[in-house]
């Protein structure tokens, strides 16, 4: 019996597994019909008069979106599988702008139970535009059960902030804790080469330490620091908060958790990080008296960012058609690692950025470029094969401003070099200007389970692969490599930025910097977001008049019209359907997953690297 029971198992796991596929597809047929005949009846959402605005963002804030085709979302819904949600910073931004300056949005709501994060210099822009709704005389009011750290900086911006009775604001600093590997890998016979330049280049140290070094340790406790000073500054732009908490001594917390009976929620109050405690149901009847009783919904008056966005793009509609004569600005993204080869969206491929570079060159429209930088670098070879397109771009009279988001390092910061100016926010974590090699032999561990190679070569070249050892020739080449493409570095940055290549090499060394110290170190040319890279470039361009465009899929069939069914279904369905705060068991393993996907990433033909693996925080 317990045989039968072994041989069927599988047959049935296999079954059950099917028979969930199935399930899932008959569900959501049926749901994009529903959505069909929903969105039959009215073609655009109605921003309603006096209304407040809900600005609700879902998971991490990008960029660019992963590119995920709309067939690829139904398949991985279908079968219980999906991407980290996202949302696209600069459309959020635009929404924001648009509320400020509309007279049927009386206030804005931040909802950001569902937000997951995003780079500093990212909740920062936010906080400015936000700015515009407070200088329109809108009232901003924030609501939560609990405020994670990026969720309190964004939250921190309003007029009033309410928190649960039972919730916490997380304020408690950044960390930078990197997962290492060298004793693993030892245990599990895996042999490490390494060849780097840089007393501070430690991307390579998880796979040959146990710890950080202490040249690590310095270098990232500056821009730690740093960073954090930056995030001070923000939350305490408009409230006054206890010194005890902008300490960061954990004796001051104590205290001030003793004060307020060992009661988060007191704490925040009396702290001042919060103004007020209270329920959902005394929540809504606030929002009510600002924005009105809408019937149909129980609730408040409202609409979501999502919705209203969809609104005022019907409306632009004509606007949008006449201003498409106008010269452009064209917004181009490198935004994640960058890899060798063509790559999707949400990495950035030396070979896919390349040809859209070329597409531009030689469209007579586009009269300058702003090379939007969110990557901590990656492939070498990649990295120059970008730069030599951007210098081709300068070379046919199209000037190319870099704007760096939250990370442009490493490789990152090779590619911002070969533009005209470099923008960036001071809370961008940049520099890393570094090179390194790493290859990974398992012929140790195979040969523990008896597996070996052997064979002949009509050469003394050695044959790079993973089952076979690196030989003492074949390590001292790829160390003279390293070498030779780091004095490149030097090279081109003192070249780019008027400075001698042993000034470079003072601040390089694979160095980490903020957008304020680089600046101060020649790096970078001002200290500004998107908005002044794109007026720079077209000053450099002579345009009075222009327009700023983004790259958007060119979707057909089946895709575009799945894509324009998640869109609405976006719109018409709660935001809960799409979005679920992760746990801190799945955060956990997320990263494990994101750490040790960091080495399929190396992918560069000559096995050489420029990137910053240390570049987050916590």
């Amino acid at each position: 019996m317990k045989f039968l029971s072994n041989l069927l198992r599988p047959i049935w796991i296999f079954i059950n597994g099917l028979r969930r596929v199935i399930v899932n597809l008959v569900f959501f047929i049926l749901l994009i019909g529903v959505i069909v005949i929903l969105s039959q009846g009215e073609d655009v959402p109605t921003v309603p008069e006096g209304g407040l605005l809900v600005l609700n963002p879902s998971g991490i804030l990008v960029e660019e979106a992963t590119y995920l085709s709309a067939s690829d979302r139904f398949f991985n819904e279908a079968v219980g599988s999906s991407a980290t949600p996202e949302t696209d910073l600069h459309a959020f931004l635009a929404t924001i702008d648009d509320a400020a300056a509309d007279d049927r949005v009386s206030g804005v709501v931040l909802d950001l139970r569902n937000f997951w994060g995003g780079g500093l210099s990212k909740l920062q822009m936010i906080a400015d535009r936000l700015e515009k709704v407070r200088a329109a005389g809108k009232p901003i009011i924030a609501h939560g059960n609990s405020f994670t750290q990026s969720q309190y900086f964004i939250a921190s911006q309003a007029d009033t902030v309410y928190l649960n009775p039972q919730g916490s604001v997380a304020v408690d600093g950044y960390h930078m804790y990197p997962t290492y590997f060298s004793s693993l890998l030892e245990k599990l016979k895996v042999t490490t080469y390494i060849f780097r330049v840089g007393d501070f280049k430690s991307a390579v140290e998880p796979y040959s330490r146990d710890s950080m070094s202490a040249e690590a340790r310095e270098a990232n406790q500056d821009w730690v620091d740093a960073m954090w000073a930056e995030y001070l500054s923000g939350i305490t732009r408009h409230r006054e908060v206890a010194p005890e908490i902008l300490s960061g001594n954990m004796d001051d917390f104590l205290a001030l958790f003793e004060q307020a009976d060992n009661s988060q929620a007191n704490l925040a109050l009396n702290a001042g990080l919060v103004d007020n405690l209270a329920h959902s149901e005394e929540i809504r009847q606030a929002l009510i008296d600002i924005g009105g009783y809408d019937e149909d919904k129980k609730s408040f008056r409202a609409i979501g960012w999502r919705a209203y966005k969809q609104a005022v793009a019907a409306e632009r509609s004509e606007e949008n058609q006449k201003a498409n004569d106008a010269d452009e600005v064209r917004v181009v993204f490198a935004s994640g690692t960058i890899l060798d080869g063509y790559q999707p969206t949400g990495t950035v491929g030396g070979a896919t950025l390349s040809n859209r570079l070329r597409d531009i060159r030689l469209d007579d429209s586009v009269k300058a470029v702003v090379l939007r930088i969110d990557s901590p670098g990656g492939s070498a070879f990649a990295s120059e094969q970008i730069r030599q397109e951007l210098l081709l771009l300068r070379e046919a009279g199209k000037p190319v401003v870099s704007s760096m988001s939250s990370v442009a390092a490493s490789g990152g910061y090779w590619i911002a070099a070969g533009t005209d100016q470099i923008v960036a926010p001071s809370s961008v974590i940049t520099g890393s200007i570094g090179v390194f090699g790493m290859f990974f032999s398992i012929d140790e561990s195979l040969a523990e389970v008896g597996v070996y190679s052997d064979g002949v070569s009509s050469t003394d070249f050695p044959y790079i692969d993973i089952t076979r050892p690196l030989s003492e020739p074949a390590q001292r080449a790829l160390q003279g490599g390293v070498d030779r493409i780091y004095q490149d570095f030097l090279e081109l940055v003192a070249n780019a930025r008027g400075m001698t290549t042993e000034a470079v090499h003072e601040v390089a060394q694979g160095r980490v910097w903020t957008g304020t110290k680089a600046l101060e170190l020649g790096l970078i040319d001002r200290i500004g977001e998107l908005d002044d890279a794109t007026a720079i470039a077209a000053e450099l361009a002579g345009l009075e008049e222009y327009q700023v465009t983004f790259p958007s899929p060119e979707l057909s069939g089946f895709d575009a019209f799945l894509a324009e069914l998640f869109n609405g279904a976006s719109v018409l369905l709660p935001e809960s359907m799409f979005t679920k705060t992760p746990t801190l068991t799945e955060k956990a393993i997320q990263r494990a997953i994101n750490e040790v996907q960091a080495i399929n990433e190396f992918n560069d033909p000559q096995h050489v690297y420029m990137r910053c693996l240390e570049c987050q925080v916590k």
